[in-house]
């Protein structure tokens, strides 16, 4: 009778401390308080000056390609560097009374832009975190083309400011896949001369549709 009471309290005792371990495993968050995460990321990325970019290269709408890196801290906070590239060869054009003209003169122009953002993630549920953030835009942009004088050639370096909103899909405990669109504002390269200059447009930023795979928890 003592061993059968022994027992059944053994038993009655166990059974909670059983299930509180359980509970704790699995709503436990084993986040890391900093986490360093290396992104790829592909953008569609709308041009602020789209009637230049669709004079030159037949379309408004450039594919960008690039990744960096992400540091998750602890909280929801998040800081982002990212380097992207745009290049691509068109042609020379000419505007008369608003309207380009292309002139079948290879040109060819380069975007690269450096971005460093900050912003937070909100945990809607542990697979699903909507983020939000704003930075400093960093675009360096080359044009060169045949036949052109020393001076036709572009090559300048602007800053200018972005936003950011989307959300974070977590497949799996190590990846992450993020959807989102950026607003960029590049005053400043454009516009002094050729065909953006003719009609109107000095703003190489523009809005993107973004998607980034990211490597870390």
């Amino acid at each position: 009778m003592r061993l059968a009471i022994a027992l059944f309290l053994a038993l009655a005792l166990a059974a909670p401390l059983g299930a509180q371990t359980r509970r704790s495993t699995v709503g436990s968050d084993d986040t890391p308080a900093v986490s360093f995460r290396p992104f790829f990321v592909g953008a569609a990325q709308q041009l602020a000056a789209k009637n230049t970019f669709k004079a030159v290269f037949g379309q408004s709408v450039q594919p960008f390609w690039g990744g960096g890196l992400q540091v998750a801290l602890g909280g929801g906070i998040y800081i982002e560097i990212g380097v992207s590239r745009f290049k691509k060869t068109g042609q020379r054009a000419f505007v008369n009374n608003g309207q380009a003209f292309p002139l079948g003169i290879p040109l060819t122009a380069t975007i690269t832009p450096v971005e460093v953002s900050g912003g937070y993630r909100f945990r809607v549920s542990p697979r699903v975190l909507p983020y939000a953030g704003a930075g400093i835009s960093r675009y360096a942009y080359i044009e060169t083309s045949d036949f052109a004088d020393a001076g036709e050639n572009v090559d300048a370096t602007h800053t200018g400011f972005l936003v950011v909103g989307g959300v974070e899909l977590r497949v799996h405990r190590w990846v992450g896949v993020g959807v989102d669109f950026q607003y960029t504002h590049i005053p400043g390269i454009l516009g002094s001369g050729g065909v953006s200059k003719e009609l109107g447009e000095n703003d190489l930023g523009g809005t993107a549709l973004r998607v980034k795979v990211l490597v870390g928890r």
